[in-house]
């Protein structure tokens, strides 16, 4: 690393420090996730940039951060399922309750689309904006340094796998066994709901029916059999949903990886081009951008994409989303979000390969990754029209760390933090460079 540097990688890892160990846990929607706004906002009027705050509304509880709530009606669809087996119209509305609660599931949890948000609780999260333009005052396009000041709920399962760090698969059927059995258990139950509902729906109205002939079979004998032992099956697979998610603020992850890095990051390299002008790409402007409310659908980006759907931050704009640099092994660029079937940006995606292999950086992941579940907020700024990635340092399996409160910045060492400050100065260089040769080409996904 250059001499240069050093003080901004030293600077980074304060922040993450102060992030995760004075302000703690930072909840979307939270005191603490304001503290760090007002922290981040402070750091940027040192340097003479103007903070700017976007406030908008958030229902954390409207999206992963309620998946306990599909736990919940899975153990209520477990306890109706004995009471149903007397009362057979039952079955209807725990089949009601079923298709409403897999409808949520996909469209909040999985694709984060806002249709529930409505119905839950609303808090107010932020943006906070900080953006720096050449001396002249005169630019040609945009360069957007993001992350996300929130922090997750405790994931309890995750966290178990502590206890096995140092064995690799009791860690992985400790995190995915509980995980994966409590998902079956619930949608099966789910279905068995519907599928019941069906039946006596059918069978009743159209004798002749198929629904009729299934309920005389031998299987279908041996199938209510079996559900006097399925609902004790399903009832503890969904607690394990239930305790997924620990409601309690005071055990959420402190964020250290996750995303204070990321944050840090941002900073430091608008107050490295702040501090050195000869070294700011040429008709070139660097924003700041502090997202609010990551965690619970990528509240922030989508804010920020919709309040500037109209002006100039969307237009001509790069965005390096830089989201977790903490896994000295693991330097990779994000691609894609699977579940969102966003692809992102090509030509940052080869700016980002070229710069790991011109540092030397060996990654146990090729330095290249999919994103395979949630979202990134990559997502809402590819679909604005911005070329986005998304940088990480971060082992992409489910560890003991991973949205618990074991996110400490003890885990990792300032200088995997320095190198991906080294890592985003490079790119940016790459993307002057494209841009004085090609102009702006748009989204090349």
């Amino acid at each position: 690393m250059k001499e240069e540097y050093k003080k901004y990688q030293d600077e980074a890892y304060e922040i993450v420090e102060h992030a995760s160990l004075e302000i703690g846990s930072r909840l979307p929607g939270t005191a603490n996730e304001r503290k760090f706004h007002d922290y981040m906002a402070k750091k940027l009027e040192e340097i003479d940039i103007k903070p700017v705050r976007e406030e908008f509304s958030v229902a954390p509880r409207a999206g992963i951060g309620g998946l306990p709530y599909a736990g919940y009606v899975g153990l209520i669809l477990s306890i109706c399922a004995f009471i149903a087996r007397q009362v057979s119209t039952l079955w209807y509305a725990m089949a009601a309750l079923a298709v409403v609660m897999l409808f949520w599931l996909v469209s909040s949890c999985f694709l984060y689309r806002t249709w529930f948000d409505k119905f839950f609780k609303q808090k107010i999260s932020q943006n906070t904006l900080g953006e720096l333009v050449p001396e002249d005052g005169k630019y040609d396009y945009t360069i957007i340094l993001s992350g996300h000041t929130d922090t997750s709920w405790n994931w309890k399962h995750s966290e178990s796998g502590y206890w096995k760090k140092d064995k690799p698969i009791a860690a992985l059927i400790a995190t995915y066994g509980k995980v994966g059995f409590g998902a079956v258990c619930v949608i099966g139950m789910c279905l068995i709901s519907i599928f019941m509902a069906l039946i006596y729906i059918f069978g009743g109205e159209l004798r002749q029916m198929w629904a009729l002939k299934i309920a005389q079979t031998p299987g279908f004998y041996y199938f209510n059999l079996a559900m006097i032992i399925i609902p004790f099956i399903t009832a503890l697979g969904s607690w394990f949903i239930i305790a997924w998610n620990d409601p309690d603020e005071n055990n959420a992850s402190r964020g250290a990886m996750d995303n204070a890095t990321g944050i840090a990051l941002s900073y430091e390299v608008i107050k490295y081009f702040k501090e050195n002008p000869d070294k700011m790409p040429k008709n070139c402007r660097i924003v700041d951008c502090n997202c609010g409310s990551e965690e619970v659908g990528l509240r922030g980006s989508m804010a920020f994409a919709k309040e500037h759907k109209n002006d100039d931050l969307t237009q001509n704009a790069w965005n390096i989303n830089i989201d977790s640099v903490a896994d000295k092994d693991y330097f990779e660029v994000v691609i894609k979000d699977d579940w969102q079937m966003c692809r992102f940006d090509k030509d940052l995606e080869k700016m980002f390969k070229d710069t790991f292999e011109e540092l030397g950086i060996v990654s146990k992941t090729g330095g290249c990754i999919h994103n395979p579940v949630g979202g990134c907020d990559s997502t809402p700024m590819t679909r604005a029209g911005i070329k986005s990635v998304t940088f990480a340092a971060q082992n992409p399996m489910l560890t003991y760390y991973y949205h618990t409160f074991r996110d400490m910045p003890d885990r990792f060492e300032p200088e995997t933090v320095g190198l991906g400050f080294e890592v985003v100065l490079s790119v940016i260089e790459k993307i002057a460079k494209f841009q004085e040769e090609n102009g702006f080409n748009g989204v090349n996904n």
